[in-house]
């Protein structure tokens, strides 16, 4: 055990303040955490009915029935509830405080009261509204900035539906995704900085808008604030130009509770991105109670997660408005101009929620910095995801930044928008695990039969509904594709595709994907974008692209064979990386990319992703007799 909370933090928490309340409420008697938790899957009803008074949601018509199916069969949650995802965000904020803190790599701060936000939103609003009703789709191709958020506010006050991705983003991945979603507008940047380099992306936009019929305006954010010139840009008009801060009332549009609110995309493992779909009441519910109970997020906190506007973090991150509570933005490298730079903001923002990953510790710890020259006093929670987070990096922390800190490993997905296991300020934290399974989620650990395990390896399922399950995805009529994603594993369970151990304290040990997706930096790619990239490369014959794990994070590891004897050689792996980079994203990039005789297929055809995944992991690969080219094998196995 690392660290225990003080009597004082759990009296103080609003998790305690819950228990109190719904033991009053309901008459019950939970003493602690798991009760709590026994009581929130075995009363479903009761449970997320009691959340939404307990944080005083606002809505019209009646909470009854809470939920009308709690299989996975159809999506049965709050059929006579009403309500608007921006109201709430934006109804708590006490209009002096500081919403927004937009930091930049540069150090250029831009501060946005409650009062402006809902100034700007109002704004915002009167320029779309022409374009965008309930359902219609509004994407940000954009950076981690105040405005981005703004226009994901101003689309759901009126009954829109908001997408985004960003702005490293290459063509192709953004036609993938918007193409897809068919966004009336989008709000995008001319450039964006990162290690202290300009990316100009008026090509990209232009090459975007020119591939997708959809977009009916085009709103251009001026990055640098140092004007610009948008006549070269199709239906381009300038932010500055046309959004005006208003005295208006927000037009705030109610819709129902499983309306749709966020497109997110899946990683694309097997072609295009999933468009998964996520409702307006769901994705409340379940980021009140992660950001509100789990994380112990108040008014007077400020939270800060190192996120891009391409991840579900930030869409996480940004409900933290309904709190009241001060959001810090960050956009650029952690790395620029230096870590230590990044690290300040902690002191400099008082933040008390700081959201990072592995991968950010163990750069952090390889950089060799002196974290005790900085303050901390500040920071009470450190929240840690997109990896399994090392027990040797939970020793870093604890050593080098504070004892007295709650350290969070949290770990869920896009398809949930939020956690499956998480942070909790009443329980202690213990070295390598996560805390404790969600309120409200009803997980365990399967084996491969499909019998429940405790103690040991297996696959991590969930067996009743929860609120912030997708509703559906986009372009899959008969549902053929979200059964096949979560349930056509284990009849009527929610399989997640995590490799995961419960441990005897609750918490749990996530010991990575259990299928092909790739998650370098905790973001999910899929192998079929990087696929796209090596077919239209004239030497190479084949590929496969796997995970490799390395120190607590994934790296990319792509696998060629090459036609007619070519020699891979050195600049034949820079062209590689650069085409995968330019017309995907950075994280696309392999890490190593390696020439092989042969790649494994299925007897059907099929290439073996996870059978090379699991050979240059040092796993067992127990269906050797489905390979088609058994041969093939060898060399994986001698890595």
């Amino acid at each position: 055990m690392l660290y225990t909370p003080s009597n004082v933090r759990i009296q103080s928490s609003n998790m305690m303040e819950f228990i109190k309340y719904i033991n009053k409420s309901q008459g019950l008697d939970c003493q602690s955490y798991h009760s709590l938790h026994k009581y929130s899957v075995d009363n479903p009803n009761s449970f997320w009915k009691e959340l939404v008074k307990f944080y005083d949601v606002d809505f019209s018509g009646e909470l009854e029935p809470v939920c009308t199916d709690l299989s996975f069969d159809t999506y049965g949650w709050f059929p006579n509830m009403k309500l608007n995802f921006a109201k709430n965000m934006l109804k708590k904020g006490r209009d002096v405080n500081i919403a927004l803190s937009s930091v930049r790599e540069s150090g250029k701060t831009i501060k946005t009261t409650f009062e402006q936000l809902r100034k700007d939103v109002s704004g915002l609003q009167k320029v779309i509204k022409d374009h965008i009703s309930k359902g219609d789709v509004l994407a940000c191709y954009m950076p981690n900035i105040t405005e981005t958020a703004t226009s994901m506010l101003a689309t759901t006050a009126l009954g829109g539906v908001f997408t985004s991705t960003s702005s490293d983003f290459g063509i192709e991945g953004v036609i993938d995704r918007f193409g897809q979603s068919k966004p009336k507008v989008l709000v995008t940047v001319n450039g964006y900085e990162y290690g202290g380099k300009y990316f100009d992306l008026t090509d990209k936009i232009n090459a975007v808008v020119s591939k997708i019929d959809s977009i009916e305006k085009v709103i251009v954010v001026d990055f640098k604030g140092e004007g610009m010139d948008v006549s070269s840009i199709h239906k381009a008009v300038s932010w500055s130009d046309i959004v005006k801060p208003s005295e208006d009332e927000i037009e705030f549009i109610e819709c129902d509770f499983k309306d749709p609110l966020y497109i997110m995309y899946s990683s694309g493992t097997t072609g295009k991105p999933k468009c998964i779909v996520h409702s307006i009441g769901g994705t409340l519910l379940n980021h009140i109670k992660e950001l509100g109970l789990h994380t112990n997020l108040k008014e007077d906190s400020t939270i800060m997660y190192f996120t891009t506007c391409g991840w579900m973090m930030w869409n996480w991150l940004i409900s933290s408005l309904y709190f009241g509570a001060t959001t810090v933005l960050y956009e650029g490298s952690p790395a620029y101009p230096t870590f230590g730079d990044f690290i300040s903001l902690i002191e400099k923002e008082q933040i008390n929620i700081f959201g990072t990953s592995p991968k950010f510790l163990k750069a952090l710890e390889d950089s060799g910095i002196d974290l005790s020259k900085y303050d901390f006093s500040s920071l009470e929670t450190m929240l840690s995801t997109g990896a399994p987070l090392l027990p040797e990096q939970f020793d870093y922390v604890y050593n080098k930044f504070k004892k007295d800190i709650q350290l969070s490993s949290i770990s869920g997905g896009t398809d949930i928008i939020g956690c499956f296991f998480l942070g909790n300020p009443i329980l202690p934290v213990h070295r390598g695990e996560l805390q404790c399974a969600g309120l409200g989620m009803d997980v365990t650990c399967f084996d491969s039969r499909g019998k429940e395990v405790k103690g040991e390896e297996g696959e991590l399922v969930c067996l009743q509904s929860f609120p912030s399950r997708p509703i559906y995805f986009l372009n899959d009529d008969n549902g053929e594709r979200i059964h096949k994603a979560y349930f056509a594993e284990f009849k009527g369970v929610w399989h997640h595709g995590d490799f995961i151990k419960i441990t005897e304290t609750g918490g749990a040990q996530v010991l990575g994907r259990s299928d092909a997706t790739l998650n370098p930096g905790g973001v999910r790619i899929g192998t079929a974008e990087i696929y796209r990239q090596t077919e239209t490369i004239d030497f190479i014959e084949d590929s496969v692209c796997v995970g490799k794990n390395i120190d607590g994070d994934v790296e990319v590891w792509l696998f060629v064979v090459t036609k007619d004897g070519h020699e891979l050689s050195k600049e034949d792996i820079k062209l590689i990386r650069s085409r995968i980079r330019e017309n995907t994203t950075p994280r696309h990039m392999p890490k190593k990319v390696i020439a092989v005789k042969g790649i494994p297929y299925t007897r059907s055809g099929k290439k073996m992703e996870m059978a090379v995944s699991r050979l240059i992991n040092g796993r067992k690969l127990d269906n050797v007799q489905a390979v088609s080219n058994p041969e093939s094998l060898d060399y994986f196995k001698s890595l």
